[in-house]
């Protein structure tokens, strides 16, 4: 620390500066004689030596500052590398011309892959939205074929009743038809009947034979047979007779043998014999017929 004087370099101070100075000269001292001690004591540790001093400045003055150590210089440094040589301005142009158009490349190919993306998701609506069309017109056709099968079976069904209907109207008609010109023929013909005051019928004449008819044949044919063998059982033989309107027997044949052949054959001869078959009790000559003779009727 460095005091500054103004004036002269022996002028002494003015009495108002003379109290800081001396202060600070005081304490200098007592600072030097406790280092001075303490070196002595430190390169004598056997030895004792005291030393007393007063010094005296006939003006008063500072103490130089404490001497500090310097630090260690810091190593040399290296040497720079040596700076690269300027690109030529051609060289810087086409440099950043390159640059520029990766970076243009690069967002370009951005572009690009942004819109292939857009594009893809765009395809893949477009799918979804073809592919929910396409289950609601599976869904409205099969609907639709299932309401006309519906619609067809009620028809057929109903088609089916109707012709039953039909069918059932036809045959009442008919039923009707059939009973009205029965009685129709009931009532024209009732004049002609051939049946007994006792039958219920509405015919002219009844289909089959009276109920007496087989027994006048038989009392017609049998005073003709002539049998006098022996034959064991009562053998059957059945005889299909043809008659003329008359009752003339113009055939006859057996159509079922008794097995006794004499039998047969009497039965036969007796119908030659008879010639002429009785008629119904209405007039009616029923031919052909099948004739049933037993030996022992």
């Amino acid at each position: 620390m460095q005091a500054t004087v103004e004036g002269p370099e022996f002028t002494p101070p003015s009495e108002d500066r003379k109290l800081r100075p001396l202060g600070l000269a005081v304490l200098a001292h007592v600072v030097l004689l406790l280092a001075l001690s303490w070196g002595v004591q430190w390169k004598h540790d056997d030895q004792t030596l005291a030393v007393e001093a007063e010094l005296w400045a006939s003006t008063p003055q500072q103490a130089a500052p404490k001497p500090v150590e310097a630090p260690p210089a810091p190593p040399p440094p290296k040497p720079a590398p040596p700076p690269p040589a300027p690109t030529p301005p051609a060289q810087r142009d086409a440099d950043i011309a390159l640059q520029q158009e990766k970076e243009r490349q690069q967002q370009e190919k951005a572009k690009q892959e942004a819109e292939a993306e857009r594009q893809r998701q765009l395809a893949a609506e477009k799918r979804e939205r073809e592919e929910e069309a396409r289950r609601k017109q599976e869904a409205r056709e099969q609907e639709q074929a299932r309401q006309l099968a519906e619609k067809r079976k009620r028809e057929a069904e109903d088609k089916r009743k109707e012709e039953q209907a039909k069918a059932r109207a036809k045959q009442e008609e008919e039923r009707l038809a059939r009973l009205r010109k029965e009685n129709m023929e009931r009532i024209q013909g009732l004049a002609g009947a051939t049946g007994p005051r006792e039958a219920t019928g509405t015919a002219l004449r009844s289909a089959g034979p009276s109920s007496g008819y087989a027994g006048r044949i038989r009392a017609a044919v049998k005073p003709n047979i002539v049998f006098t063998d022996d034959v064991p059982g009562n053998p059957t033989a059945v005889v299909e007779v043809r008659l003329a309107p008359d009752g003339t027997i113009v055939g006859k044949r057996v159509v079922r043998s008794s097995g006794v052949k004499t039998w047969d054959d009497a039965v036969l001869r007796a119908l030659d014999r008879t010639e002429v078959l009785p008629r119904d009790v209405d007039g009616r000559v029923i031919t052909p017929m099948e004739l049933v003779f037993r030996p022992k009727d």
